[in-house]
């Protein structure tokens, strides 16, 4: 187990050397770095050692009883204050190592597809320096053993988003798209220390295995404070995972390298917040009411977002929307009780999405950086790898059966019409969900890929396969995401569940997950399953009939509904009201700025002021 530290120090190592690369690079004026292999194999490589000692820890904890799966590692003490004692501290156990092979992992591919993805950047060095930096405090939040030591991670990750987002600062949107991903998360991040505080103010401690084996005997079931400890917690989790609210920062974060979002959407960032209740849900499990609210906006976000991504022609901005959604299954899962099907989902997510938005790069280089769906179509002859792997994705995140993302998201859509913490609505919603994300995905499919050509000629002639750099990892991550999901076939389909097997030592308090489905019987799940399974057909079979068959239906549609179409493709107008409320605070701004011209400092001006007072006081009451 002694290679935990081999997991975050490898990225670390990376960072620091590319970032010295990075700072070489300044004095080439034609902005060609002349150790640009040097910056790739350091960039790749200590992902990649990072993955191997992940992969190592994973097998060591395998071959563990599973009572037995929980491995402290103290690096050093870190803050000694009275009784208040952190060390910088390391926790493995089933749920820590299947997140640090996620994040080292599909970090890993990201790294490999950036080589050729941003071959011609001039800021090559910075890149892969920030992208170090990231994979490094991802690791460090996944790892840690105490809630502070999280909270460095959980700023550290939204530190390089800000970075990456805002990568290429000399455009606007780009700069503007850092800093709202920035200043949004401070609003979530804010509430998370509130809650963190509260935590050692209650328990006297911030190392995990403390406060949740204390918190049935400190904290009583549905009481004001473990509800306040756990919504402050969740808030936290609201900004970093993108969930209503505060989700608005995610589509604009389109605006940084493609890897960029691939990284940010599939192993790192947004997943931080799922990750953060499952760990914690010794606590929210003592909380009914902050349970429900989880589901709730889970389920809300997840139909929300999806509605959106219905309209957008956008190909990355689809794909965002699409994250909001899928990560709103992830805390519907949360809310109902069923912590592994979230985390579950989380993992088969990560391939399938990374796998999306590295092809979507695929297609904008194949483009010359085109993103608009409409300026795009009959692909599949020009990028037939491309084609094929983002065919491989959209199945899997429709939910097609034996696909990686069937068996995740038909597991949450279970366990909340079966769990006692779950309802017949949230299963209701999560199915009109999934019929949704089948029809946005499969639109986002047939407009790129299938049907007339709508390309300029002058594009269409250079439309050229991706280099290998970018292929490999599109198909390494098309056959996780077809494979992916067969660690979790659950007991109805004739399998073992091996997944929530093994993440059931970590999530055995409270309920247990398979036994809250027990009160339901087994050709109920069958039924729920194929109503699942229809419904995403549904919504394929419109697509095609849409975007393939009979492309003036979208367009009438679009005339004779012109009201709802203007709200989606607007995306409810949330940014503009946003906006508003920036309007009213440079309103309050201005007249600030005009009172303050009142304060000269010269006493002849304030005794006007007061001779000029006094008069309209005596004029007042004389002719009132």
């Amino acid at each position: 187990m002694n290679y935990v530290y081999f997991v975050p120090l490898f990225p670390l190592i990376g960072f620091l050397i590319n970032g010295l690369l990075a700072l070489a690079r300044k004095s080439y004026s034609d902005g060609k770095h002349p150790l640009k292999s040097l910056v790739s194999w350091i960039g790749c490589t200590s992902v990649g050692l990072s993955f191997l000692a992940s992969i190592a820890i994973f097998f060591e904890l395998l071959a563990l009883p599973a009572g037995e799966r929980v491995v402290q590692k103290i690096a050093f003490p870190w803050i000694l204050s009275g009784k208040f004692h952190i060390d910088v501290g390391f926790l493995l156990d089933p749920l820590s190592s299947v997140m640090i092979l996620v994040v080292s992992g599909v970090g890993f591919f990201i790294h490999v597809y950036s080589t050729g993805y941003m071959a011609e950047d001039k800021g090559y060095a910075r890149y892969f320096s920030y992208l170090n930096l990231f994979t490094f405090f991802m690791l460090m939040l996944v790892l840690s053993n105490n809630f502070l030591l999280l909270y460095v991670g959980w700023e550290g990750v939204g530190l390089c988003s800000y970075l990456l987002i805002g990568f290429w600062y000399e455009k606007k949107s780009a700069a503007d798209a850092g800093k709202k991903a920035f200043i949004v998360n401070r609003i979530g991040d804010f509430g998370f220390a509130l809650g963190v505080m509260l935590i050692f103010w209650t328990f006297g401690s911030l190392n995990f295995s403390h406060v949740f084996e204390n918190a049935p005997h400190v904290l009583a079931l549905g009481g004001g404070l473990v509800t306040a400890i756990t919504l402050l917690l969740f808030l936290g989790a609201i900004g970093k995972s993108a969930q209503i609210p505060l989700y608005i920062w995610l589509p604009d974060a389109m605006e940084g390298p493609t890897p960029v979002s691939a990284l940010i959407h599939a192993a790192t960032m947004v997943t931080a917040g799922v990750y953060m209740v499952a760990r914690c849900h010794a606590l929210f499990l003592l909380a009914p009411v902050t349970m429900g609210v989880v589901a709730v906006i889970g389920a809300a976000t997840a139909i929300y977002a999806a509605s959106i991504g219905l309209v957008q022609n956008d190909i990355k901005r689809v794909l965002a929307y699409s994250t909001i959604s899928q990560l709103g299954y992830m805390f519907l899962a949360c809310g109902v009780g069923a912590f592994t099907a979230g985390i579950f989902h989380l993992m088969t997510h990560a391939f399938f999405k990374a796998l999306l938005f590295l092809a979507a790069g695929s297609v904008m280089h194949a483009l010359a950086g085109e993103l608009n769906m409409q300026k795009m179509g009959g692909l599949k002859k020009y990028i037939p790898i491309t084609f094929w792997c983002f065919l491989a994705g959209t199945l899997a995140i429709s939910g097609i059966p034996l696909f990686s993302g069937f068996f995740s998201k038909d597991e949450i859509l279970w366990k909340a019409f079966s769990s006692p913490h779950g309802h017949f609505l949230l299963w209701l919603i999560g199915v009109a969900t999934a019929a949704l994300t089948a029809f946005y995905m499969f639109r986002l499919f047939f407009m790129t890929f299938l049907g007339k050509s709508r390309m300029d000629p002058q594009v269409e002639s250079h439309v050229h396969e991706s280099p290998k750099s970018m292929t490999i990892p599109l198909m390494v991550l098309a056959v996780l995401s077809v494979i992916g999901g067969y660690s979790g076939i659950p007991h109805s389909l004739g399998g073992s569940n091996r997944f929530e097997g093994f993440l059931s030592s970590v999530f055995e308090h409270g309920h247990s997950e398979t036994q809250a489905a027990a009160y339901h019987a087994v050709s109920t799940e069958y039924l729920l399953m194929i109503i699942s399974i229809v419904v995403v057909v549904i919504g394929i079979l419109v697509a095609h009939r849409f975007y393939i068959q009979n492309l003036n239906i979208p367009k009438r549609l679009a005339i004779k509904y012109k009201f709802p179409y203007r709200v989606l493709f607007n995306k409810y107008y949330v940014d503009e009201l946003y906006a508003i409320a920036n309007g009213i605070a440079s309103v309050v701004k201005g007249l600030g700025v005009l009172i303050r011209k009142t304060q000269t400092g010269y006493l002849r001006n304030y005794a006007l002021s007061l001779i000029f007072g006094a008069m309209l006081i005596l004029v007042y009451y004389i002719f009132r």
